[in-house]
């Protein structure tokens, strides 16, 4: 059993203390991180003021980078299928003659 963790993560100049596993701490850091790099870079590129509007369009970018990820993981997966079914076939008919 991992052994628990009292962090404060700071995100958007908000502290928000955690409880975690131990293994989680690197990614929930890192993510804090870009998360506030994301932050800084939407309020510079669109002169965004309103903390709300910033964490919501992070949401949005961290979730559409997700959500592609899956669909091209996806695509991936069915071009790999087809050509393993098409060398599949291939051995089936060098075997059979």
């Amino acid at each position: 059993m991992s052994e628990k963790l009292k962090i404060k993560l700071s995100i958007a100049n908000r502290v928000y203390p955690l409880t975690i596993d131990s293994k989680q701490e690197e990614g929930l850091r890192k993510a804090a991180q870009k998360i506030d790099a994301m932050i800084k870079q939407f309020e510079q590129s669109y002169s965004v003021r309103d903390k709300q509007d910033v964490l919501a369009m992070c949401a949005l970018q961290f979730a559409s980078q997700k959500e592609q990820k899956a669909i091209d993981t996806e695509y991936l997966n069915e071009e790999v299928e087809e050509k393993l079914n098409a060398m599949n076939h291939l051995l089936g008919e060098y075997l059979g003659s």
